[in-house]
């Protein structure tokens, strides 16, 4: 898969396309990634800001403050509730994808986990892959690790 990527809203008012590489894929376990998933954990792809176009619609957007104490902002369809991006306060160049409304998602293959020390106990974590206990301080790691096959 190559750029550009394109995506939506589960009700399909919302388009997107994504017109540069991930930089990164993996799951999080903080309490708010399960919530707002309605599952066990949250997949964020972050991409450079910029490459985000929104094609048709208009996103929601709400503020929260994170595990970490920092603010993300979250965006959201109105109709149907949808979260497909965080932005990051902290990162104004990053924009978190949620890559489950990725139009094909048959690529994805994440390189770590982030929060494990909040994950369900029925989860279980691949130590080959880039583990956290919480937030890491720096993303290296993960951007190193990261390859679009």
């Amino acid at each position: 898969m190559t750029a550009p990527y394109t995506g939506g809203w589960q009700c399909g008012q919302i388009r997107y396309e994504i017109r540069a590489e991930p930089l990164t894929l993996y799951a999080c376990h903080c309490k708010e990634c399960q919530k707002q998933s309605s599952s066990a954990f949250g997949m964020s792809m972050p991409v450079p800001r910029d490459a985000v176009v929104i094609l048709q619609g208009q996103p929601k957007q709400w503020k929260r403050v994170s595990d970490s104490g920092r603010e993300v902002s979250c965006l959201f369809c109105e109709e149907c509730g949808t979260r497909l991006f965080h932005n990051p306060a902290r990162n104004t160049k990053i924009t978190n994808v949620k890559p489950g409304t990725l139009d094909n998602t048959s690529w994805l293959k994440p390189v770590g986990n982030l929060w494990t020390r909040s994950a369900q106990k029925w989860v279980i974590i691949n130590e080959q892959m880039i583990n956290y206990e919480a937030q890491p301080s720096e993303f290296t790691q993960l951007f190193e690790q990261f390859q679009i096959e």
